[in-house]
């Protein structure tokens, strides 16, 4: 299972949010490139970015931040937020970018979906953000009645490759992941299932292993030091 740190960013800073609550931003970091940098001292391979700020305005915001982490970092960059036309992810994956995600396309514009994984297979990753079961667009301001499990498999019938699940209840709360809903979608697709949201520690880690997810983003738990990042790295990716 491989562990994505993740940095998201607001206003140009490294911040983390509360069950997805903008008002809740909270600064855990002076400079993403600096803590990229340590997370690869750490071991990491991958590291998860979001734009806070592309995800609410539906755009591009942070961009030389995000490219900045992918040249010099030595980090492959997994990268969501405001990504919602081909020529978002043409000019991201073209600029170094290694993964981008789609979130709220998978529901408004599912035929890029469909365009952008024949024409990037691997590279296409969908977020799914359920909150009650339900998914959430528009960096989590927007709900709707379609159910996680239902939108993650008409996902993988459009050739989507990688599914990353996120419970709002459980980011950042440190109060361990959603594994009955993870449980659900693991049993539902075959694709790449990346977990989202309340990891707290190395427990946490082991228990998302056993449910046979295949990555897990941890956030809040790095910064908090309630994870070893190291010690993840080394239990989950060693051989």
């Amino acid at each position: 299972m491989t562990i994505l740190p993740a940095i998201d960013i607001k206003d140009g800073k490294c911040v983390r949010l509360r069950q997805g609550n903008f008002d809740t931003v909270e600064q855990v970091a002076e400079n993403a490139l600096m803590t990229a940098i340590w997370f690869a001292d750490q071991g990491a391979r991958w590291v998860h970015m979001v734009d806070l700020d592309g995800a609410k305005e539906g755009k591009r915001v942070n961009t030389e931040i995000f490219l900045e982490v992918a040249q010099k970092s030595g980090l492959f960059v997994e990268l969501g937020g405001g990504i919602r036309t081909m020529e978002d992810i043409d000019f991201y994956l073209e600029q170094g970018i290694a993964r981008v995600v789609l979130g709220s396309a998978a529901i408004r514009n599912p035929e890029l979906v469909k365009a952008a994984a024949k024409k990037y297979a691997e590279r296409i990753a969908v977020g799914i953000d359920a909150k009650s079961g339900k998914v959430t667009a528009d960096g989590w301001l927007q709900s709707s009645d379609i159910h996680f499990v239902d939108l993650a498999r008409y996902m993988e019938a459009l050739g989507v490759q990688t599914i990353i699940f996120t419970d709002i209840a459980t980011d950042g709360m440190l109060q361990g992941p959603n594994l009955t809903q993870l449980y659900q979608l693991r049993g539902s697709i075959n694709c790449t299932l990346v977990a989202s949201g309340g990891v707290t520690d190395i427990e946490d880690v082991l228990m998302l292993k056993a449910a046979g997810v295949d990555a897990a983003i941890c956030g809040k738990s790095i910064y908090a030091g309630t994870l070893n990042l190291m010690q993840a790295v080394e239990v989950c990716e060693g051989n």
